[in-house]
């Protein structure tokens, strides 16, 4: 916590605003790119409106501190610099020292940014307030852009903007402010994006849902990656009070554009249903697929829809839609209908993994996803909150069940690691001594080959979370977390990345991902390997130390 500056503490002159209730006016000059503003976690919330003359351009809820404040959140304002510009804010009680006189800046100088104790070292997070679901997933200029449902003034949820990071390799991200802000036609929720490469600008082209008021499906457009502008009329307009979340892909087979959008029919019948289009202005709709009711999360929320070869077959694909729980359906698509052949399958077997997007236009053709990962990392004055998986490609290939969607961490992961320990042939059993012993390390990826042999129990202990498999059931359970995984030749193979909030665990080479968020003890750095009631053999472990994202 930090004292806040005595120009922050002074006497407030109150108004009476439009709703009758008492309410703190200040007028000033933008002279600075940036308004900042003083937060403390857990304080009363406070609207704070920014005026320009007589048009509202920005509002939001904060927890506004008093004279001790968490973080600074800072509001852009370099659109109106030069002119006056009118901050209120509501304040039932009058003895509130707000912020007055406000405080302008040109540098976002917020210090201990990105080293944070709680804050996962190669996962990507927000500089400041809070994340969930990926939007608009898509590669664009020479750049991966990832924008994410954001409250840049909190750390719950609130406020929903689209915050935006960019990357040039899937692993260091730069976040680059707000793309798109509340509007008088709601906050912005979930979407998608596309580059519309027929359009001789090629633009990047943003699909949100305008939600808590009017409902409808917006476009916004960019020609540089950096500045959006909305349409001002929807392109969809409210079905229900139920329907977010547009995801736009083309179709080559049909020539058109098709935007998959979440619809809450009557009784909580969960839908998605079907837009075709040859603008992106004007949707016809095509076809619905019915998923669960109620508390049957199936296709419900933030679809995904994309197209997989088969065991790399090009002449054999098929297609999957998935919803925000990651279960999915595989089946056929002739550009306006879609033909499950199955239903409901898990390939995600984690805890707090929710709302995944892929990315569009993807250079080498890779189906790239990234997941809203609910870390545990709202602790004390923490000014950031909640993150992101690490990037994955999906494969579709045939097990004996049948076609399954598989993961594996994207190759440019590998840029992380520094230091590589190896290990071949070893026997493991609860008397001889822990062959992982050697290795120490905070950030970590550990791939391990196993074959049980006798042994009826295995459990591997990172830095003090045990994951514990059981070879006769083939379950695996890591904190209270329960997946089946299958022996493949009679052999375990895992893959983990290790990180401050959680370890991300891929089995049987992607078949079974499981992240698992767990807050670690930073002083245990101890790695064990143990087979019970019998003795295993490690064919195989490679170890790696990793690097963070965040450094220079």
């Amino acid at each position: 916590m930090y004292k806040v500056s005595l120009l922050l503490i002074g006497a407030i002159a109150f108004a009476l605003n439009a709703n009758g209730q008492d309410s703190s006016s200040q007028v000033f000059q933008a002279t600075h790119r940036y308004l900042k503003i003083p937060i403390k976690n857990g304080a009363p919330k406070r609207n704070i409106e920014l005026w320009s003359g007589k048009d509202k351009i920005r509002w939001f809820d904060a927890e506004l501190a008093d004279s001790v404040f968490d973080w600074i959140a800072y509001l852009d304002i370099e659109k109106w610099k030069g002119q006056q510009l009118k901050v209120i804010t509501n304040a039932a009680d009058k003895e509130i020292r707000l912020f007055n006189p406000l405080i302008q800046s040109d540098t976002d100088d917020n210090t201990n940014v990105y080293v944070e104790a709680g804050r996962g070292q190669f996962h990507f997070s927000a500089k400041r307030g809070w994340l969930n679901d990926p939007n608009g997933l898509v590669f664009f200029n020479g750049q991966y852009h990832l924008f994410f449902q954001h409250n840049p003034y909190g750390t719950n949820w609130g406020n929903m903007h689209w915050g935006h990071a960019v990357s040039s390799d899937l692993v260091h991200w730069k976040e680059i402010g707000e793309a798109l802000y509340p509007d008088e036609s709601g906050v912005m929720f979930s979407g998608g994006a596309v580059v519309d490469s027929s359009n001789t600008t090629k633009p990047m082209i943003l699909f949100y849902t305008a939600a808590e008021k009017s409902w409808g499906q917006g476009l916004a457009y960019s020609l540089d990656g950096q500045k959006f502008e909305k349409m001002p009329q929807h392109i969809l307009a409210k079905i229900t009070t139920g329907n977010r979340d547009p995801k736009v892909i083309w179709h080559a087979g049909t020539q058109h554009w098709v935007l998959v959008l979440y619809v809450e029919d009557g009784h909580e019948q969960h839908t998605m249903q079907l837009f075709t289009s040859k603008d992106m202005k004007e949707w016809t709709f095509a076809s619905k697929i019915k998923g669960g009711r109620g508390n049957d999360r199936y296709l419900f929320e933030c679809p995904e829809f994309f197209e997989l070869a088969v065991d790399g077959n090009p002449k054999n694909k098929k297609w999957v839609l998935t919803g925000a729980n990651s279960q999915y359906a595989i089946g056929n698509f002739d550009g306006k209908s879609f033909h499950p052949e199955i239903e409901r399958l898990f390939s995600q077997y984690g805890r707090d993994y929710y709302a995944a997007q892929t990315f569009s236009n993807e250079p080498k053709g890779r189906r790239i996803e990234i997941g809203w990962w609910r870390t545990h990392t709202n602790q004390g004055g923490s000014a950031f909150n909640q993150s992101m998986s690490i990037p994955m490609e999906l494969k579709l290939r045939t097990t004996e069940k049948g076609v399954r969607l598989f993961r594996e961490p994207v190759v440019e992961l590998q840029k992380l690691r520094k230091e590589k320990h190896s290990i071949r042939g070893k026997k493991v059993n609860a008397s001889l001594p822990n062959v992982l012993q050697d290795f120490k390390n905070e950030l970590a990826e550990v791939n391990l080959v196993i074959d049980p042999q006798s042994a009826k129990n295995i459990q591997i202990n990172v830095r003090g979370l045990a994951m514990n498999y059981n070879v006769l059931t083939e379950e695996l359970v890591v904190d209270n977390v329960r997946a089946q995984v299958p022996l493949r030749n009679k052999k375990l193979a895992f893959r983990l990345f290790v990180d401050r909030t959680g370890i991300e665990l891929f089995a049987q080479d992607g078949e079974v991902y499981m992240p698992i968020n767990y807050n670690f003890d930073r002083n245990n750095l101890n790695y064990e390997l143990t087979a019970y009631q019998g003795e295993a053999l490690l064919e195989s472990a490679d170890l790696y130390t990793l690097k963070n994202i965040w450094s220079k």
